[in-house]
């Protein structure tokens, strides 16, 4: 067998996803966006400008995460809601690892001092993709701190890094290629972690170690 390929995607959305999850003689993972319209399927150029495009502005609970699928750099929406918790608090996640939302979940409780077991929370990825990027926590750890405080990301930031569980935030690979995307699409400011030294025209690349640091300079945390 030289090749797998899964055709995803919810049909109450107009995007569906061609993944190649095994191929033989070349890369694995491999990922093709396309927008189901009158004719059929047509294969969407610009992904990342696609899945954006509707992205709200200024309202708290949404992120951008800088991401990296097979050979294909993309941003992503991850949005969040966190609510008070009427018995049980619940955990619905679409689009994500549940297991690493539970973890980014866990650091806020530990490192932010955010009580999110008295929350139910909600999480997905638009556009109804599916993605296991690691560089997805720092996302998802901003859009949940946003839809606490109640305090939008600024519009102009993206994000990438992976959030260990002692609190830290860790690099992620081919930066320089989520950075080039970030840039291209318009973004003016990049948080990233450890030592910057992908450099993009008109790009800032801001770096930060830890969870509660990052979250401060997104302005959605006031450090003690």
């Amino acid at each position: 067998m030289d090749v797998v390929l899964m055709f995803e995607g919810d049909r109450q959305h107009i995007f569906r996803l061609l993944r190649g999850v095994k191929n033989r003689f070349g890369s694995t993972s491999e990922l093709a966006l396309f927008q189901m319209e009158g004719e059929g399927l047509v294969a969407v150029e610009d992904p990342s400008r696609a899945l954006l495009a509707e992205r709200p502005q200024n309202v708290p609970g949404s992120a951008v995460a800088m991401c990296v699928e097979g050979s294909r750099p993309l941003l992503v929406e991850v949005q969040a809601l966190l609510v008070r918790a009427f018995g049980p608090p619940r955990r619905v996640v679409s689009g994500m690892d549940p297991h690493r939302v539970a973890l980014i979940l866990a650091v806020m409780e530990r490192h932010l001092g955010i009580r999110v077991s008295e929350y139910d929370a909600f999480f997905k990825l638009t556009g109804g993709v599916s993605l296991d990027d690691p560089a997805l926590d720092l996302g998802i750890l901003a859009a949940a701190t946003s839809s606490v405080t109640g305090i939008g990301v600024p519009p102009e930031w993206a994000v990438a890094g992976e959030v260990g569980l002692t609190g830290e935030i860790r690099r992620v690979a081919r930066l320089g290629e989520r950075l080039a995307e970030a840039q291209s699409l318009g973004f003016r400011k990049a948080l990233i972690p450890g030592r910057v030294s992908e450099i993009q025209p008109g790009l800032t690349v801001v770096s930060e170690s830890t969870a509660a640091d990052a979250m401060a300079r997104l302005g959605l945390y006031q450090r003690e």
